[in-house]
């Protein structure tokens, strides 16, 4: 007997808790009635972070949470800018389509400008991030300046749960270096609030109203 695949639902695979009530008001917004299911791990980010990188046992581990994410969920969404490549990778695996949040946001940069400056608070997710935008880049036959800076001082803001000092050191981040490029991103979901209180008129890009988007776009 074949059993019937469950409804077609959207997974969130997420590493900060804080990021469910973010992303429930924007799929509210974007994809209503679509049924959603988050998934939080923090500690893929936190092993990523002490290993280096991703590593083969972590990746290993990645499939496994995106295979059970896969049970109930046609399209799943990783958040995380760290975990995204890795995740990508999976797409189609386990009968579901996976998607990185940040992919969009590498396209739009793309197309905004030939110099970017990519902000993250977490170091880990420089790497990443630059590797998508050459991708993306390729794609469309541009070569772009990427200058990656990192904003050492406002991670231990949103580990202690204080958002509002979090997004307002990123956004003094951002005001110092936005000089260097035509544009800046925003290499973490996390980061997209500080948008609010920058000072430049350069565009500043953020990833979760564009990955939502595109997810919203599979249903």
């Amino acid at each position: 007997m074949t059993l019937a695949r469950p409804a077609r639902s959207l997974g969130l695979l997420h590493t900060a808790a804080s990021h469910v009530g973010r992303f429930d008001a924007l799929l509210a917004e974007l994809a209503p009635g679509v049924p959603v299911r988050h998934a939080v791990h923090d500690h893929l980010l936190a092993d990523a972070r002490a290993r280096g990188g991703v590593d083969a046992a972590l990746a290993q581990e990645l499939g496994v949470v995106v295979s059970s994410l896969a049970e109930t969920a046609s399209v799943i969404l990783c958040t995380c800018s760290t975990l995204g490549e890795h995740a990508e990778a999976l797409d189609g695996t386990f009968g579901a389509r996976v998607l990185r949040l940040d992919r969009p946001l590498a396209r739009a940069a793309v197309a905004r400008g030939s110099s970017i400056v990519v902000v993250a608070a977490l170091a880990s997710t420089l790497e990443p991030t630059r590797r998508l935008l050459e991708d993306e880049a390729a794609r469309v036959g541009k070569r772009p300046t990427l200058i990656l800076s990192h904003c050492p001082d406002a991670w231990t803001h949103f580990e202690r749960g204080d958002e509002a000092a979090y997004l307002r050191a990123v956004a003094a981040h951002i005001d110092k270096v936005q000089y260097l490029g035509d544009v800046v991103v925003l290499a973490q979901a996390s980061m997209a609030g500080a948008e609010a209180f920058v000072r430049t008129a350069k565009p500043v890009l953020s990833s979760p109203r564009l990955g939502v988007s595109a997810a919203a776009e599979l249903f």
